[in-house]
C-alpha cells in the first residue's frame, strides 16, 4: 500500500468518557490539509504548537497540543495530525466531525497500526504486540509484549529464516546442478545446520510458550465434593470474600470465576458445585455445570477434607471419573488434577506439605493445607507455577499468540522431517519442499507470508483509534 493509494483516516485515539485530556488522530495523504484547515496556520512537523481548534466558521471548537508528523517520519508511515484537546464526550466528537467533514473517515479498528505494518514500518508481530501492550493486565505481560514491539521475537524469527535460506539454497543448488560433483546427501554440513536450526527453534518456541502463558494465562477449576472447603480456598487465593463459605455442604450452586496473578502471570480460577448425587433440580444442574468447567479446565484441584477418615487415592478421585460415568484411569484430564488435602488444622500432627503419589503410570502431587488459615497456600501457587513451566527469571520471554506457537510447532515438524529425508537419503526434492514450507511457517508470524483473511481477523480486534 503506498502513499497514494490511501484515503485520510481519523478517530479518537482515547478511551470515551470524560477526561483530562482526549486525542483525535488523523491520517493520511490529506491529514495535514486537514489540520491547517482546523487550525488556521501550517504546523512545523515534529513541534509541539499550543493553538484553538476552529469549526467551520472559525468559532473554537478547543484549545490544545497539535502535533504534526510528516511521512515517512510517523508512526503509520503517512502524514500524521494529532489533535491534544479537552476529554470532554461533546469536544471530541465536534473534532471528530470537523475531521470528518474535511474529507476523511471514521478509521476501522487496528487501522492505524494496519497502514503501519503495510507500511513497513513495523511487522506483523510488532503491531500485535501493541494490542497486547494495551491489553497487559501485569507487569511480567507488559515488559513481554515491550520485547516483541522492540523487535526482539521478530529478530529471532529473521535469523532462523536466514539459516533456512541457506540450507535451501544448498539443496536447491545440489538439485539444480545434479550432473556436477555435489553430493549433499553425504555432506554434513546441511545435516548439522539444521540441527542447529531445530535447537534455536525449540529455545524460540520455549520463550515463546513463556510469553504466551504471560498473556493468555491457565484455567484452574477447583472441584470435589460438597464441604471439602472450596470457596474457602477461592477466597484464600484470590484475597476477597467472592464466595459464600458455611458448615452446610452444597452452599455453592453455580460456577464462580475470579482473576488473579501469580508472579505476574494470569490465572483464571473457577469454583464449582460439589460433586455428589442429589435429586435437587437446582444442585444437579450445578454438578452439570461443574463437569463441563472441569473438562474444559487447563489444571484441577481436586479439594479432599483432611479431617474426615482418609481413602486411597483412586477413591478419592473416584467423583471426577463418575461424572463421567468411566473409571478414574479413563479419565481424560486425570495427568492435569492435584489432589488437595484442605482443613490440616483440624487435624493434630498435619502440616502444609507438597508430595507425590501415583495412580497407574501417572504421577499426581498432593498438596497439604489450611485454607482458612493461609497455611501452605505458598506451596500451592509454587506447583501451579511448576506445572505450567513458569519461570520468574526468564527474562528473554516475548508475547505470543497461538498462531504464532502453531507457526513454530508446524516449523519443527518439518525440519525434523527434512533431518528425517536426509538420513534416509530420500529424494532432494522432499528436503527442498519441507524447507520451503518451514520458511512458509516462519513467514506467516512476521506477516511476510499472510493472507488477506488474516490480517482482517487480527486487525479488527485492535481498538479504533489504534
Amino acid at each position: 500500500m503506498s502513499q497514494l493509494d490511501t484515503d485520510t483516516i481519523c478517530a479518537i485515539a482515547t478511551p470515551p468518557g470524560r477526561s483530562g485530556v482526549g486525542i483525535v488522530r488523523i491520517s493520511g495523504p490529506g491529514a495535514l490539509s486537514i489540520g491547517v484547515e482546523i487550525l488556521g496556520f501550517t504546523p512545523t512537523p515534529r513541534h509541539a504548537h499550543y493553538s484553538d481548534f476552529l469549526d467551520s466558521n472559525s468559532e473554537v471548537i478547543d484549545q490544545g497540543i497539535v502535533l504534526y508528523f510528516n511521512q515517512p517520519h510517523s508512526f503509520t508511515g503517512e502524514d500524521i495530525i494529532e489533535l491534544q484537546g479537552h476529554g470532554g464526550v461533546y469536544v471530541q466528537r465536534a473534532l471528530l466531525n470537523r475531521a470528518l467533514s474535511l474529507g476523511a473517515r471514521l478509521a476501522n479498528p487496528g487501522e492505524f497500526s494496519e497502514r503501519s505494518f503495510l507500511n513497513n514500518k513495523i511487522d506483523l508481530l510488532q503491531a500485535e504486540a501493541i494490542a497486547d501492550l494495551i491489553d497487559a493486565s501485569s507487569q511480567q505481560a507488559a515488559r513481554s509484549a515491550i520485547r516483541t514491539l522492540q523487535g526482539e521475537f521478530s529478530r529471532k524469527i529473521h535469523s532462523l529464516l536466514e539459516k533456512l535460506l541457506t540450507a535451501r539454497v544448498n539443496v536447491e543448488a545440489a538439485i539444480d546442478f545434479s550432473d556436477e560433483d555435489i553430493d549433499l546427501l553425504s555432506d554434513t554440513r546441511v545435516k548439522k545446520s539444521l540441527q542447529e536450526i531445530l535447537l534455536s527453534l525449540e529455545a524460540t518456541l520455549r520463550q515463546a510458550q513463556q510469553g504466551a502463558l504471560l498473556k493468555e494465562g491457565i484455567n484452574v477449576v477447583i472441584a470435589g465434593k460438597p464441604n471439602a472447603g472450596k470457596s474457602s480456598l477461592l477466597n484464600a487465593l484470590s484475597g476477597l470474600e467472592s464466595a459464600i463459605v458455611t458448615d452446610i455442604p452444597g452452599t455453592t450452586r453455580d460456577l464462580l470465576s475470579e482473576e488473579i496473578t501469580i508472579d505476574g502471570m494470569p490465572v483464571h480460577i473457577v469454583d464449582t458445585a460439589g460433586l455428589r448425587e442429589s435429586d435437587d433440580v437446582v444442585e444437579k444442574e450445578g454438578v452439570r455445570r461443574a463437569q463441563i468447567a472441569i473438562e474444559q479446565a487447563d489444571q484441577i484441584l481436586l479439594i479432599v477434607d483432611k479431617s474426615t477418615a482418609e481413602e486411597d487415592v483412586e477413591k478419592l478421585l473416584a467423583p471426577l471419573g463418575l461424572l463421567n460415568n468411566k473409571s478414574i484411569h479413563e479419565f481424560s484430564n486425570l495427568q492435569n488434577t492435584t489432589i488437595v488435602f484442605n482443613k490440616i488444622d483440624l487435624v493434630e500432627g498435619s502440616r502444609a506439605e507438597a508430595n507425590k503419589t501415583c495412580i497407574g503410570n501417572i504421577e499426581l502431587t498432593t498438596i497439604s493445607l489450611s485454607a482458612k488459615h493461609l497455611n501452605g497456600l505458598d506451596l500451592l501457587r509454587e506447583h501451579l507455577k511448576q506445572l505450567i513451566g513458569f519461570n520468574s527469571a526468564e527474562e528473554g520471554a516475548f508475547v505470543a499468540r497461538e498462531r504464532h506457537l502453531n507457526a513454530l510447532r508446524n516449523s519443527q515438524q518439518l525440519i525434523t522431517s527434512a533431518l528425517d529425508h536426509l538420513n534416509d537419503q530420500s529424494p532432494l526434492e522432499l528436503i527442498a519442499e519441507d524447507l520451503r514450507f518451514a520458511m512458509a511457517e516462519l513467514g506467516a508470524i512476521t506477516g511476510e507470508f499472510s493472507s488477506d483473511d488474516l490480517l482482517g481477523e487480527i486487525f479488527s480486534n485492535f481498538c479504533v483509534g489504534k
